[in-house]
């Protein structure tokens, strides 16, 4: 009775907040400028020097006392501040600092751009495993990315990459050390992660379509396996495929991903991991959202694969600030169905 209530509730307040969202104060939308937003760009937004900062408030909610969706928390989300530029000769910088308890550089980079549409990039950065992977948390549509991209990569790896593109296919290939933020104090097994992507843009309906594939080969041994507790013994293999679509007043996105390997936990057995989304959103008007997802996560030695149906709205008041609002759901006929909800406030510059 009370799970049911708590649904009811969650659904009400749902309702609620995106009728208060989808109902904008006329003295707001009589206001379409942004003379302090547009000051700051003008001051802190050039060419050899760019200042970014993101910060986020998260708040999660589950409706058992559990550790599901996060449990019952707040958390500082992701705070962090970003320098970036380029400079005589067409040589580029990157440094982003991640700021909570301590800090630490999470972000650091340098490159060169050989022409428009190619740049060779070294330092530790994202390694485009995923495409789900490469926006900036600020960016993500949901409040999480989709659960497969912690339980099979790193978000962060130190090696050099080449970004280019050869007529209508762009390309993406690196080679890191494979261990994560672990490599950030040098590899020592001599082994390398290698990775590669391609893709290509189509116009439909005079809106972007991009599809493509990505594959890696990680050699390092004892690597660890994302966020799942398990270690590949050598030679670890992913791939995967994505289609993204955005147009003028919906856009849709899915992308399949599979990684397998020798895990020591299970006695050297092979493990495999596939994960899936595919994601529909709404914009209804300039500054809202609606979105849909299903996020499906599954691993063959451990039988309990896992569908999450998610809900969402995003709330855009000026070009800075976001809100972000997801209501989270896991069914499951043995252990009984979880739900939740999840949100982010932000300030994005």
């Amino acid at each position: 009775m009370f799970r049911r209530l708590n649904y009811t509730l969650s659904a009400l307040l749902f309702l609620f907040v995106l009728h208060t969202a989808m109902v904008q104060n006329p003295a707001v939308a009589a206001v379409t400028d942004e003379p302090l937003a547009d000051d700051l760009r003008a001051r802190f937004k050039g060419e050899s020097f760019s200042l970014g900062i993101l910060l986020q408030t998260q708040a999660y909610f589950s409706y058992r006392d559990s550790d599901f969706n996060g449990g019952r928390s707040w958390d500082l989300g992701s705070t962090r501040i970003d320098f970036r530029g380029t400079v005589d000769r067409d040589f580029t910088y990157r440094v982003r600092v991640y700021y909570l308890s301590q800090q630490q550089s999470i972000d650091a980079r340098v490159g060169y751009r050989f022409s428009e549409n190619t740049e060779l990039v070294a330092g530790a950065f994202k390694p485009y495993l995923s495409r789900e992977l490469d926006p900036s948390p600020g960016r993500t549509d949901f409040v999480r990315r989709a659960r497969y991209v912690s339980a099979m990569m790193n978000s962060l790896e130190v090696g050099t990459s080449l970004l280019g593109k050869a007529g209508p296919v762009g390309y993406r290939l690196g080679i890191y050390n494979g261990t994560g933020v672990q490599g950030m104090r040098g590899n020592t097994d001599n082994r390398f992660l290698y990775t590669a992507r391609a893709f290509t843009t189509f116009e439909l309906n005079g809106s972007p379509l991009v599809i493509g594939a990505s594959g890696a080969l990680n050699q390092s041994p004892a690597a660890r396996v994302g966020n799942t507790g398990l270690t590949s013994k050598a030679n670890r293999y992913l791939y995967g495929a994505f289609a993204d679509y955005r147009a003028e007043h919906f856009f849709v996105a899915a992308e399949w991903a599979q990684t397998f390997f020798d895990a020591p936990e299970y006695a050297n057995r092979q493990e495999t991991i596939t994960g899936f989304h595919a994601t529909i959103g709404y914009k209804a008007g300039r500054r809202h959202e609606l979105l849909a997802r299903w996020d499906y996560l599954s691993f063959d030695l451990h039988k309990n694969p896992r569908d999450r149906l998610l809900a969402g709205l995003n709330y855009y008041p000026t070009s800075l600030i976001t809100f972000r609002l997801n209501v989270v759901f896991e069914p499951d006929s043995q252990a009984g169905s979880q739900a939740g909800v999840a949100a982010v406030f932000q300030y994005m510059f």
